[in-house]
This record gives C-alpha cells, sequence and structure tokens, in this order.
C-alpha cells in the first residue's frame, strides 16, 4: 500500500528544513531547496485545509443518540442562526415577565 502523499510531502519538507538549519550548502543549492519547501509547504496547508472540510461533525439526534454528519459550511452558518433565534426568544421570554 503506497504511503499518503501528505506524509510524503510532509517528510521532505523536513528533510529540506533540516539540510537548510545545518548550513553548508552553496547559495544555489539553498536557494533551491528553499523554493521545494516553499512548494511542498503549499501542498501540505492545501491538503489539511481539504481534511479540516470533510472532519466529521459529532452531533446529537432527538432522541439522544450521538449520530455522525459530514462538516460542511452550512454547519457554521446554521450555528450562527440558531444562536441567533435563540437571543430572539430570550429577548421574547423577557418581555413576557
Amino acid at each position: 500500500m503506497a504511503e499518503p502523499k501528505f506524509e510524503k510531502d510532509l517528510e521532505k519538507l523536513e528533510t529540506i528544513v533540516e539540510s537548510l538549519e545545518e548550513g553548508g550548502l552553496p547559495l544555489d543549492a539553498s536557494i533551491k531547496k528553499f523554493e521545494e519547501g516553499i512548494n511542498l509547504a503549499k501542498r501540505c496547508e492545501k491538503a489539511l485545509s481539504s481534511a479540516e472540510k470533510k472532519i466529521e461533525v459529532l452531533t446529537k439526534n432527538a432522541a439522544g443518540e450521538v449520530e455522525t454528519k459530514a462538516f460542511t459550511s452550512d454547519d457554521a452558518s446554521e450555528d450562527e442562526s440558531a444562536a441567533d433565534e435563540d437571543e430572539e426568544e430570550s429577548d421574547d421570554e423577557d418581555l413576557l415577565f
């Protein structure tokens, strides 16, 4: 089974950082390593960002059981809307007393 691309990229990036920290490389070689490192860092960041979007969020259903659902950007909007509704309901309750 092939090693996932993110892990390989991260491993290469770590190796580049170590070689740059050690010094001793000619300037041209250092610049090439630095360039390669920047490209790898960008790829790793993109992979992490993509993975973050796929993270599953645990929620409780109406019966109180834990269920999973895929995280979407709509979830964040729904959380904000629910908080706004809670505030409105709280304001309405204050008027009743």
